[in-house]
């Protein structure tokens, strides 16, 4: 599989850059949400599905997968799943625990936002949960707003759902 062409500029910080999908960091977009799922949560069966096959459940469907690079290791990683024809969900958000701290959770937002105005989308969702309190702050200092959450949530874990307007 070669790498599609990534169209939002190099998103370059203290040596950290921001790539698109490419298969040889599969394994890191589960290896990164799988660290973080698992210390504060239970990884549930939709986690699964999207950490293990990321390219048939994301990829293809017309989303994206975006990684933050140092020194050719994936150090963190996002994810943009359609909803429908205006509407993204920003899912499996992670930065690797020695690289906290240091913007690369600006970076994959930016360009996840870069990514979803580019087609055009309306909004994008989250699911979240409160206690992961610095995701909350990255997220509402992006201008993501809380709203009411849906009971038809794949995932247990989620007590907030918040939604930025494009």
């Amino acid at each position: 599989m070669t790498a599609r062409p990534f169209k939002f500029g190099d998103k370059y910080r203290e040596g950290v850059s921001v790539v698109a999908y490419h298969e040889r960091f599969k394994s890191d977009f589960g290896r990164l949400n799988y660290e973080w799922i698992e210390r504060y949560f239970v990884v549930e069966h939709h986690d699964r599905e999207l950490l293990d096959q990321p390219y048939e459940t994301i990829i293809e469907p017309g989303g994206e997968i975006f990684f933050a690079v140092a020194g050719g290791e994936a150090v963190g990683t996002a994810a943009m799943i359609p909803e429908g024809d205006e509407r993204f969900e920003l899912a499996k958000m992670a930065v690797s625990p020695d690289w906290q701290g240091r913007g690369i959770g600006d970076m994959l937002l930016e360009t996840c936002v870069g990514f979803a105005r580019e087609r055009k989308a309306l909004s994008i969702v989250l699911l979240s949960n409160t206690r992961l309190k610095a995701a909350i702050g990255l997220y509402r200092k992006h201008g993501f707003r809380e709203t009411l959450t849906d009971s038809r949530s794949p995932y247990e874990r989620v007590n907030i759902r918040m939604e930025l307007a494009l």
